[in-house]
């Protein structure tokens, strides 16, 4: 059984924490990383998604160069074993992939539409760089959209819907996570490809960055993905009382709504400080598949640790 991974930091902890010599191919959490080459290894991870993140704090007229570098971390410090993790940029690169065996892919993925600066250019130049998802924003409203955090709660922007169809012609995955109600539903009557890739249901913990029923019924419908993520405010209301137990509360909830057969995962390690007892890093996921098999039959799980990333990303990248 292999894994893949719809969301993590380490592109931003490398950029944040750069004086302090992140390894990603270094001694694991030891290093300050919750996702590390050993650890994705041992998880026997076919696929890790890498997220670009540019802070809010990062003024704007910075923010396309903090992308930049970032991607660029990204073939420097992650792309730089080739022979053990090399960039996917398509269908078939993944395929490749799996059929060769013993290497790992990354996929990059911009976490928050900001870095663009209002720009399409922009966007054509992240996809030549190798970025293939797009998360339009973080919490906050930017050109594109407003974010789930946003008390004006709009949907998308002129520029937002003009980006969204660059996206679509260009074959890129859209990310709402993190996306106001509203426009996550503007997102839905395009068409394009969409994903959450790191979000729990609201019906079994109220934070708002979780999904509404709905919102689960819809992605459903489309083919979207889930992925449940392993926050601890997203999986309990009280986080320190967030468990594995906790986490399969969501995906139980997921699976009555008809959603069985769109899960999978998405941990977001690296952008998190408070962890899951026993899931503090990318080599605890083989203890989640295990616990997994103990409750649900192998093939549904097979699904959710993996094979559901990677039916969507053969049919849509």
């Amino acid at each position: 059984m292999y894994w893949i991974d719809g969301h993590c930091d380490v592109l931003f902890k490398l950029w944040k924490n750069k004086e302090d010599g992140l390894d990603f191919y270094g001694n694991g959490r030891k290093n300050g990383l919750d996702v590390t080459w050993s650890g994705v290894r041992k998880s026997r991870v076919l696929l890790q998604v890498f997220a670009v993140f540019v802070p809010p704090e990062v003024p704007r007229s910075q923010s396309w160069q903090v992308a930049l570098d970032q991607v660029d971390r990204f073939y420097e410090e992650v792309v730089k074993e080739a022979d053990r993790l090399r960039p996917v940029f398509s269908g078939e690169d993944l395929k490749d992939l799996k059929r060769k065996g013993g290497r790992i892919g990354g996929l990059l993925s911009l976490e928050g539409a900001d870095a663009l600066q209002g720009s399409l250019s922009h966007l054509r130049l992240l996809y030549r760089l190798g970025v293939r998802q797009v998360g339009l924003t973080w919490n906050h409203a930017n050109e594109a959209a407003d974010g789930i955090e946003e008390e004006r709660g709009g949907g998308l922007t002129r520029f937002g819907k003009q980006l969204v169809a660059e996206m679509d012609r260009l074959g890129m995955v859209l990310d709402v996570s993190h996306l106001s109600v509203k426009g996550f539903w503007d997102v839905m009557e395009t068409g394009i490809p969409v994903v959450a890739s790191h979000s729990n249901t609201r019906a079994v913990c109220s934070h708002p960055r979780n999904l509404l029923d709905d919102q689960v019924r819809a992605l459903v419908r489309n083919d979207g993905l889930i992925g449940v993520t392993f926050v601890p405010r997203f999986i309990h209301d009280d986080p320190d009382a967030a468990t594995v137990d906790g986490i399969l509360r969501h995906i139980e909830h997921i699976c009555s709504l008809g959603g069985e057969n769109r899960i999978a995962f998405g941990s977001d390690f690296d952008g998190i400080d408070q962890k899951v007892p026993g899931l503090e890093g990318s080599e605890a996921l083989t203890m989640l598949g295990e616990e997994l098999l103990k409750r649900y039959p192998e093939p549904l799980v097979r699904k959710w640790c993996g094979e559901n990333w990677y039916d969507f990303y053969i049919r849509h990248l």
